[in-house]
């Protein structure tokens, strides 16, 4: 059974697109498609990719404005107007920084605010923000999603969904939260609701054998086991 698992994880993992995968239904073994994201799909869903080596800030705003204000913006947008105020020569050696992301915002309505906070304050930040992460010497934007008791998670423009346990995010973390206000904020937007990370464990336990009390509730009788 856990090598039909295996299988299965690999084969969603090879496809690039959502599809429909056909899957036997029981009684009679009919066919129904079932719509399938790939675990790509998956890792980066509601995160705007970073397409450049000095892009993350971009992808990261272009993240919380698309999911949290429904502004119908892309990195591509937000990398020529940032480079309209910023010192280009230093935007290719250092990426943009978070006064570039403020005047940005500024210049289409918005208003952007850089907070200074302790480790243990991350749970009461209620909204989306911008974080900055020193990952082994490489500084990174990503969008800190929400942060709960044992853990803190994370829309990073280049691996995707991710989470870290407040310890290891404190470590790479500069204490600064830049958040964006703006009319048209969505409470409910689906940043807030961050999933568990998908990993092929979580999914293996899903494949567990069906219990007899689970197969009579389908019709079967204690005589048709075997």
């Amino acid at each position: 059974m856990r090598t039909l698992a295996l299988c299965l994880l690999f084969c969603m993992a090879g496809v690039t697109q959502a599809a429909q995968m056909p899957v036997a239904a029981m009684p009679g073994g009919i066919l129904v498609y079932k719509h399938v994201q790939s675990i790509r799909e998956r890792r980066f869903a509601n995160i705007v990719e970073q397409k450049t080596d000095f892009s993350c800030g971009a992808a990261a705003l272009a993240t919380v404005l698309r999911q949290a204000y429904w502004l119908d913006v892309n990195e591509d947008q937000i990398i020529k107007g940032m480079l309209i105020n910023a010192d280009q020569n230093l935007v290719r050696t250092q990426g943009f920084s978070m006064l570039d992301m403020k005047r940005y915002l500024e210049s289409i309505g918005m208003r952007a605010r850089g907070y200074r906070i302790p480790t243990e304050s991350l749970e009461s930040v209620s909204i989306p923000v911008v974080v900055l992460l020193d990952i082994r010497g490489y500084k990174h934007f990503v969008v800190m999603q929400r942060a709960q008791k044992d853990w803190v998670y994370i829309a990073d423009p280049v691996l995707g969904h991710k989470r870290f346990s407040h310890e290891d995010f404190a470590k790479g973390w500069n204490g600064i939260v830049f958040a964006i206000i703006g009319p048209g904020y969505d409470k409910t937007n689906t940043l807030l609701n961050p999933s568990a990370p998908l990993t092929v464990k979580n999914k293996l336990d899903m494949f567990s054998p069906v219990k007899d009390a689970e197969l009579m509730d389908f019709g079967f009788i204690q005589s048709d086991f075997f």
